[in-house]
């Protein structure tokens, strides 16, 4: 999931900058990739397929073979659906974008439930995301060839799929520095807690998390935005105060909630027995709010050419998860002490973001 994530994003920002190409020609590029791509997909079902077994043993579920065999099919549909995300970003598509993530979720839930209700049991359930992603790249990619036009050029001259990755690899590894630190801090809760503290406090972290849920969604048009200004010889800092306005204007209530009412919330959202962490969920929240200001800016400095945060994040990510299975804390103190490292991430990427100046180049 993440490295699909980053992939869209260099992919708005090579697309912004005409380095796909423009028009037919970025159609082009995006019609080759899509056939690599539904050719990689057809492979490694085939190959999932032949070993089912072996894979769902791996993954210690020998009992749904073939949800196990659909995993690395749904990862390249991912990828695809990723790509067409990002060049319509590029393009200024917001809606389109916007829609096939409802539309994907969506199509998750109600695929997952035909198939559940027709006897497939788990494997349905799991089923229902690639098929949605099927679903969705056909209609993304009737709306990307609607937006340029014919196909122009010869496959030869199509920029090869790898050079995204090779060309963007700093970036795309800062984002996944960035769901470590998203994530980090349940994984080690889970060793660090008892069965009900570990539940609940996961159950708090979900909660906290939907201010990042909406910065990912701002972030959909910061990058471009603030690319295209960059690349024109304007001042990009105005899209990323904006972007940072526009969080702050969704945190304050959400942070209001949890300080006031955070364990009817997770009562309502999770049961009786997993509020246990109401305490801590005001904290965790403030938390999940500099972790979602890291993240706009990350995007911003990706937007500019600007990479010095992967050196930030990389030192936090790395001592965060010792320092949290080294102490015997409550949940709040917990949770606590990752406020600590966000504050730390998010204030040190938040100073070199605003005092980069580069101007970036099109193709």
């Amino acid at each position: 999931m993440v490295g699909g994530q980053s992939i869209q994003v260099a992919a708005a920002r090579e697309a912004t900058l005409g380095h796909l190409g423009v028009g037919g020609r970025l159609h082009l590029t995006l019609a080759t990739w899509t056939r690599r791509l539904v050719v990689a997909t057809v492979a490694l079902a085939l190959g999932s397929a032949i070993a089912r077994e072996p894979i769902a043993h791996l993954l210690g579920v020998p009992e749904h073979e073939w949800a196990a065999a659909a995993i690395l099919p749904t990862g390249a549909l991912w990828l695809l659906l990723s790509l067409q995300r990002g060049a319509l970003q590029g393009l200024r598509a917001y809606a389109p974008v916007g829609g096939s993530m409802i539309g994907e979720a969506l199509g998750r839930i109600v695929i997952g439930l035909v198939l559940v209700g027709a006897g497939l049991g788990v494997t349905g359930a799991y089923l229902g995301t690639p098929l949605a992603f099927v679903v969705v790249a056909v209609w993304l990619s009737r709306e990307l060839a609607r937006r340029l036009g014919p196909v122009e050029g010869a496959a030869a001259q199509v920029r090869p799929l790898r050079s995204l990755v090779g060309d963007n690899w700093i970036p795309i590894f800062g984002l996944l520095l960035l769901a470590a630190l998203q994530n980090v801090d349940v994984i080690v809760g889970r060793h660090a807690f008892s069965g009900d503290g570990a539940g609940s406090y996961a159950a708090a972290a979900v909660a906290a998390k939907t201010v990042v849920w909406v910065a990912i969604g701002v972030g959909l048009q910061l990058l471009p935005e603030a690319t295209r200004r960059a690349a024109s010889g304007l001042d990009p800092r105005p899209v990323l105060l904006r972007s940072l306005a526009v969080l702050a204007a969704i945190a304050a209530p959400a942070l209001l909630i949890f300080a006031v009412a955070g364990e009817l919330l997770l009562k309502l959202a999770f049961g009786p027995d997993l509020a246990l962490a109401a305490d801590a969920l005001p904290v965790l929240g403030l938390a999940m709010t500099l972790l979602a200001v890291a993240y706009l800016t990350v995007q911003y400095m990706v937007a500019l050419g600007e990479l010095r945060f992967v050196w930030v994040l990389g030192v936090v990510a790395i001592v965060e998860p010792f320092l949290l299975s080294a102490g015997d804390f409550t949940l709040v103190s917990y949770a606590t002490v990752v406020l600590g490292f966000q504050l730390v991430a998010a204030s040190a990427v938040l100073t070199l973001g605003l005092r980069t100046k580069h101007a970036v180049q099109r193709g």
